[in-house]
């Protein structure tokens, strides 16, 4: 049976992030907050949980378009090729916030991710989320819960997010009401940026 937390965004209790990062340690799949929609995700390093996320997606792993999300900027190296000081500034512009960049894989990406060339880096501009990377220690694999087909509260009301979703994940998150519009993408890995998706995040950042 799933477990139902509740945490403050202004004040995220340690004990409560203890236990999420526990969740993911052991392989658990959990739904938490963001500054855009509520996200499904699981430990970067377990391949067995990234397994599950992409069964619940009904795609293969090789082939799945998940998000890495990270505390800061820092964790972006671990993964990514070296960037250009005009990428870089685009990304310091806009992060944290509703962006996720499409950026250059490098060597050193999980086994699972070996065979692409890019990957999506996500910093959200929300403090639980935040916490429980730093926390961890490593990012988290993400995707949203969104769904074009569902009822918008299904995506954005934790308790009904929960009553969904509770057979599927190990662990949900209430962190209050999400939103129910998707992050900006942006292809970074291209010669010019490329605008994948509009989401929440302005596009001024370029």
């Amino acid at each position: 049976m799933s477990e139902f937390i509740k945490i403050y965004e202004n004040k995220p209790s340690e004990a409560a992030i203890k236990k999420v990062v526990d969740v993911l340690k052991n392989g658990g799949l959990i739904i938490y907050p963001t500054d855009t929609v509520y996200g499904l995700g699981c430990d970067i390093t377990n391949s067995k949980a990234l397994e599950k996320i992409a069964k619940i997606k009904g795609i293969k792993l090789e082939k799945a378009n998940f998000s890495f999300i990270c505390n800061d900027l820092s964790h972006i190296s671990d993964y990514v090729k070296q960037i250009d000081t005009a990428t870089f500034k685009i990304l310091k512009r806009a992060l944290p916030g509703p962006y996720t960049f499409i950026l250059p894989g490098n060597n050193d990406l999980p086994k699972e991710f070996r065979k692409k060339k890019t990957v999506g880096i996500r910093v959200p501009d929300n403090n639980i989320a935040l916490k429980i990377v730093e926390m961890l220690g490593n990012p988290i694999v993400s995707t949203s819960i969104y769904d074009e087909d569902d009822v918008i509260e299904y995506s954005t009301d934790p308790e009904l997010i929960f009553e969904k979703w509770q057979h599927k994940v190990d662990l949900v998150i209430d962190g209050g009401y999400g939103d129910n519009v998707a992050s900006t993408i942006i292809d970074l890995s291209v010669y010019e940026p490329e605008v994948i998706r509009e989401g929440k995040g302005s596009l001024d950042v370029l």
